[in-house]
C-alpha cells in the first residue's frame, strides 16, 4: 500500500529524513510515532508528492507517485495535522466540496456526503460555520472532508491534537470502524496511549530515522526492560536488601520507607519465586502493583529521551 526506501529529504542543512522507510500493507492500521519534529509530516508531504525528495523510493498502491498522479491520489484520503476547512461554508457545505473534488454525479456525492456526516456525528451540526464547532467538532469535520469519497487509503496527521477525552474516544472508535470496513489506514502521533490502542503495527522514529517497528508486543520484546514492581512490606529489615538485591532476575531494586522498588525480569515464575524469597525471609507483603513495559518505556530505552504530549 505504503512503500518507502531510504528516502532523504533535507531543509538547508538540516535532515528532515534520513534514510526512511516505511512498509504500510493492506489492511493495516499503522501508527507513526514520534515526537513533535521527527519527521511525520514530513514523510507523509514526501510520501503524497507535496515535497520533493532528493534520494530514494516512495511507491503506493505499486505504483510510483509524483504529482500529478492523480488516478492514484483519488484513492487516498488525507486528515492533515491542522484543521484545512473552509470557514465560509457550513458543515455540510465542507464535506461536500472536499467530496465533490473526487465525485462528480451528484446523487452519488449526497450519498456520501450523508454517510461522512452520519459517520463522525455531525449530523445535528450540518448548518454550523465552522467557528460555531468545539475543537472537538472541528476535527470530525476534519476527519469527514477526508473520508467523504471513501478513500481505500486514509492518511491522518496527529487528527486529536487539542481535543477533549470524549470526542478523542469518538475519533479513535471512528478510525477502528473504518479499518473494519476495509480502509487501511496511516496513523501519526505523539500520544502514545492512541497508538497503543489501536495500530496493528508501529514504527518509532526520530530524528528523521525509524528506530524500531513491529507490533506494540514486539517493540516491548525487543528491548531490555522488565517488570515494574512495588511492594509494601511488613517486618522488613534493611539487611534484607542484599538478599533481594543478589537475585538473578533483579535487575534494579532500592527501599524507599517501607516501599520495595524493584526492576525484574519478566515472568509470574519470576514473581512467585520472589514471594518465596521474601517469605523465607520473614517478610510480609501489604500490597503489590506492577507496570509492565509501555511504548513510552520503549521510546525512552532506544533513544534516551521521554516522549510528551504536546497540546
Amino acid at each position: 500500500m505504503i512503500k518507502m526506501n531510504g528516502v532523504i529529504k533535507r531543509y538547508g542543512n538540516l535532515v528532515a529524513l534520513n534514510q526512511f522507510d516505511l512498509n504500510v500493507e493492506d489492511g493495516q492500521i499503522y501508527g507513526l510515532l514520534g515526537p513533535n519534529g521527527s519527521g511525520k509530516s514530513t514523510a507523509i508531504n514526501s510520501m503524497l508528492a507535496l515535497l520533493s525528495i532528493e534520494k530514494g523510493e516512495i511507491k503506493l498502491f505499486g505504483q510510483r507517485i509524483t504529482p500529478t498522479s492523480y488516478a492514484i491520489k483519488r484513492n487516498i484520503g488525507l486528515v492533515p495535522q491542522e484543521v484545512a476547512v473552509l470557514e465560509d461554508l457550513n458543515v455540510q457545505e465542507n464535506v461536500d466540496y472536499f467530496c465533490g473534488l473526487y465525485v462528480s454525479d451528484y446523487r452519488e456525492r449526497k450519498r456520501l456526503v450523508d454517510a461522512a456526516i452520519a459517520f463522525t456525528d455531525l449530523d445535528k451540526f450540518r448548518k454550523f460555520l465552522p467557528k460555531k464547532l468545539s475543537g472537538g467538532l472541528k476535527r470530525r469535520l476534519n476527519i469527514a472532508c477526508g473520508i467523504a469519497h471513501k478513500p481505500s487509503l486514509l492518511i491522518l496527521d496527529e487528527p486529536t491534537v487539542a481535543v477533549d477525552p470524549q470526542s478523542r474516544n469518538a475519533i479513535l472508535e471512528g478510525i477502528k470502524a473504518l479499518n473494519q470496513q476495509g480502509t487501511t489506514v496511516l496513523y501519526t502521533s505523539h500520544y502514545m496511549e492512541e497508538v497503543e490502542q489501536i495500530c496493528t503495527t508501529i514504527t518509532i522514529m526520530d530524528k528523521g530515522k525509524g528506530l524500531l517497528t513491529g507490533t506494540k508486543e514486539e517493540l516491548k520484546a525487543s528491548v531490555n526492560l522488565g517488570d515494574q514492581v512495588d511492594i509494601r512490606l511488613i517486618n522488613h529489615k534493611a539487611e534484607d536488601m542484599d538478599t533481594i538485591r543478589s537475585l538473578p532476575y533483579v535487575v534494579k531494586a532500592e527501599l524507599v520507607e517501607d516501599h520495595l522498588k524493584l526492576e525484574m525480569a519478566r515472568g509470574e515464575s519470576r514473581l512467585a519465586s520472589l514471594f518465596h524469597v521474601l517469605e523465607r525471609q520473614g517478610i510480609g507483603m501489604a500490597e503489590m502493583s506492577v507496570r509492565q513495559p509501555t511504548l513510552n518505556d520503549v521510546f525512552l530505552e532506544v533513544t534516551g529521551k521521554e516522549l510528551r504530549d504536546h497540546v
